[in-house]
């Protein structure tokens, strides 16, 4: 247990766990996810009747039915569509969405990209396993160029989407990555996400131990992490490795290069700041890595500040009842281009 906000009583992780039987394959990597959430909710001192989950379609999307808050498990790429209304029409709540690569990239991908450029007051969990898992293991837009699946028995001729990328583009004030295998990294990118107002992405690289098991191996297995994962830390060089011997600078002409630190020196690290407000260099940190065989960033990319979309709807409503009143429906409807219809001629 821990320390609750004003007013709400202090819970456990058991207290947010549903009576429902968590039905996902033995070993796949939506159950650590689970737990870092149960885990975490507690110590951030929320009331379990003020928290929404809401998912769309996929394996990720059976989230709702395991925690003990409200949920919805809504339709194919439509959580954060759904996800909005919701936020907007009750600012109270703390709204969270768990989609999956296919669901939020792929038919979800234009409601996910409008979520985040309004920066509606979401915290969305993107779980990546660069594969279909619920429809047994088509490419999804995750997966690599050559991916062989069912879908693309010759390999897959499609550029793969980067998802932090993604979010930076759309201009998301709070872009982020962690990985199934570490609780504890999972709960602290977890908590950022939550106590940022606005739209906050966190990806999270997810093994499907069924239909694309080991995809993530290469950086996230505990014997590769030391020299492939690139962590960010605000305000730090960027620094990695065993003894942090790597390091990351950048050149001239605007390139990212991985260099060992003792023949540079220390001084012409970059320093990572996630809050600038040019997404650049966020930008160039998503492209670091070709994909998750590389020495891969993870962490908190760009954090900053800009008014949330529900705001914003708010303030613009007092300020129309300000200069005009509240309105009156009956004139509304009948303001403009109307018709009268009048009898048929007989």
């Amino acid at each position: 247990m821990s320390a609750a906000g004003p007013g709400v009583p202090a819970t456990s992780r058991k207290d947010w766990a549903s009576d429902q039987e968590v039905r996902w394959c033995p070993g796949c990597g939506d159950y650590s996810i689970l737990a870092a959430v149960q885990t975490l909710l507690p110590e951030l001192g929320v009331a379990r009747e003020r928290t929404v989950f809401v998912s769309g379609i996929g394996c990720a999307a059976r989230f709702p039915y395991y925690m003990s808050t409200y949920g919805m498990h809504t339709i194919h790429g439509r959580a954060p569509a759904i996800a909005t209304g919701l936020a907007l029409s009750r600012p109270d709540l703390d709204v969270w969405v768990v989609t999956g690569d296919g669901d939020a990239l792929s038919i979800g991908g234009n409601h996910l990209v409008h979520a985040l450029r309004r920066n509606v007051n979401m915290t969305i969990l993107l779980f990546n396993n660069q594969i279909y898992g619920l429809t047994k293991g088509q490419f999804s837009p995750t997966s690599e160029l050559g991916k062989v699946t069912k879908s693309t028995p010759f390999g897959s001729l499609d550029r793969p989407f980067n998802p932090i990328a993604l979010a930076l583009g759309a201009e998301a004030t709070f872009v982020a990555r962690t990985h199934d295998m570490d609780r504890r990294h999972m709960m602290e990118v977890f908590r950022r996400a939550h106590d940022h107002k606005g739209a906050a992405l966190v990806e999270v690289y997810q093994n499907c131990n069924v239909f694309n098991d080991g995809a993530f191996e290469q950086v996230t297995g505990r014997a590769a992490r030391e020299e492939m994962l690139v962590p960010l830390e605000h305000g730090q060089p960027i620094r990695f490795g065993a003894d942090l011997h790597k390091g990351v600078v950048l050149r001239a002409d605007g390139r990212l290069e991985i260099v060992e630190v003792a023949d540079v020196g220390e001084s012409a690290l970059l320093v990572h700041d996630e809050r600038r407000e040019d997404p650049g260099i966020a930008f160039l940190l998503a492209h670091l890595a070709r994909g998750p065989f590389e020495p891969t960033p993870i962490g908190v990319f760009r954090a900053v500040e800009r008014p949330d979309y529900g705001s914003l709807v708010d303030a613009q409503i007092d300020e129309v009842r300000r200069r005009k009143g509240d309105g009156d429906l009956a004139e509304l409807l009948r303001s403009g281009t109307t018709w009268s219809v009048g009898e048929p001629a007989s």
